[in-house]
């Protein structure tokens, strides 16, 4: 490992030596044909999403995103003839909320084009977060929605892939600019055995933007702002999630979500949960989750859940021909919350449901 440091507090600490060759540029098929990295025991082992049925027991509850990636990603013309691509990450109010690259000299006021009509305006305001200059732009007609591409992340630079296989195959909501990965595993012949099994299977919505994957610019990670992204839990999966024996997240989106609502947010709203080493999982026990880039807010969730162990495990990923990153495979670990404490996890009692 590169750039190893042993206090978590530092972006250092969550650093990793990841090969170019190592980051998936396909992804696999069949979806649940995947590796998946077993970390649960003192000793990981080897097995495919597949086989996820025969880890989990009667009464787990596995909780999916269910968010849909948008079209969101445009390659447009300036009034002056130069090129930007403009990321839409969010509405905000009337807005949305957008990266605009290059952005140096775009100005308030400014139109730009795709196929030689007005399509964007560039409007005052905006923010910055993780050094990326967050701009709010107005939407000139619906229309524009049917134009853009899905975005992929920029180590995906050149792969061409068909978009539905950037989707899960149980997304409903559109809102995303990412696709939540690790449900990417998931097919149909995957989700019947689990039924089989007696595993319920509980949707939640985060729209994956900014805030799961802006790099961290600041060496000290309590400088880093998580960038807020919007999620949804209904009443109905609180109820199912509250009576599980085993809350199973798949993916960091769904581990921010529940824990968001568990440590006191409204059921619908918007996170900005930075979890690294020391949170307190009040509902999540395991976590299936992707191999992810070094450096990032999501490998200090991970070493919220599993501590210092999550360098043996992606050691393990790396000498056993692991594919990292979006399109890769995964890992099931746990989480440091005891077992076997309340089965109620949800810390507000307004939305816990009745027992009576």
């Amino acid at each position: 490992m590169v750039g190893r440091s042993d206090d978590w507090s530092l972006i250092d600490a969550y650093d990793y030596d990841l090969p170019p060759e190592r980051i998936a540029r396909v992804p696999a098929e069949p979806r649940s044909s995947a590796k998946l990295l077993v970390g649960t025991g003192d000793k990981p082992y080897t097995v495919t999403v597949a086989d996820l049925g025969d880890l989990l027991e009667p009464g787990d509850v596995v909780v999916v995103n269910d968010s849909k990636v948008v079209p969101a990603r445009f390659h447009v013309e300036r009034e002056s003839g130069g090129r930007v691509e403009v990321l839409l990450l969010a509405p905000q109010g009337v807005m949305f909320e957008a990266l605009i690259r290059p952005n140096a000299r775009i100005r308030a006021g400014e139109l730009l084009y795709l196929s030689g009509s007005p399509v964007f305006r560039v409007h005052e305001g905006g923010t910055e977060s993780s050094g990326l200059r967050i701009r709010l732009v107005e939407v000139l007609g619906d229309a524009v929605f049917s134009q853009g591409e899905i975005p992929l992340p920029p180590y995906l630079a050149g792969v061409t892939i068909d978009p539905q296989r950037y989707q899960t195959v149980y997304a409903k909501r559109p809102g995303s600019v990412a696709a939540p990965t690790a449900g990417l595993h998931f097919d149909a012949p995957l989700l019947a055995d689990l039924e089989r099994r007696g595993i319920e299977i509980v949707s939640v919505d985060l729209e994956v933007g900014l805030g799961t994957f802006a790099p961290v610019k600041e060496r000290e990670l309590a400088r880093h702002t998580i960038h807020s992204e919007r999620y949804r839990v209904t009443p109905e999966a609180v109820e199912h999630i509250s009576a599980a024996t085993r809350v199973v997240a798949i993916g960091t989106t769904v581990v921010r979500t529940l824990e968001t609502v568990a440590h006191g947010g409204d059921l619908v709203g918007s996170s900005q949960l930075f979890i690294r080493p020391g949170f307190d999982f009040r509902c999540v026990d395991l976590v299936l989750t992707n191999f992810h880039v070094p450096r990032s807010t999501l490998v200090a969730l991970v070493a919220a859940a599993i501590g210092s162990r999550w360098r043996t495990l992606y050691e393990y990923a790396l000498a056993n021909d692991f594919r990292f990153l979006s399109l890769g495979d995964a890992m099931l670990i746990p989480t440091n919350r005891p077992r076997g404490t309340d089965v109620l996890r949800w810390s507000r009692p307004d939305i816990v449901p009745s027992t009576s």
